[in-house]
């Protein structure tokens, strides 16, 4: 799953939950950004490319949720 996808995934589940998603590029190095879900962030890397299974893992659990909620 690249980064777009995540953030499709993530736009859904806000909406739902009716809670704020924000991708905010200028806090971040490089291509990273600061990901806001509701109360909650998470560092994303580049949106194009590919997120490993244990980083992805890490940036759920962040979020507060778990791999299940994206599935």
């Amino acid at each position: 799953m690249n980064g777009n996808e995540l953030l499709k995934k993530l736009r859904k589940i806000a909406k739902e939950r009716d809670l704020r998603l924000e991708f905010i590029r200028e806090r971040g190095k490089g291509s990273h950004g600061t990901l806001y879900l509701g109360d909650r962030y998470t560092v994303m890397k580049d949106r194009k490319k590919e997120i490993g299974p244990g980083l992805l893992c890490k940036m759920l659990a962040n979020l507060g949720l778990e791999k299940s909620d994206i599935e």
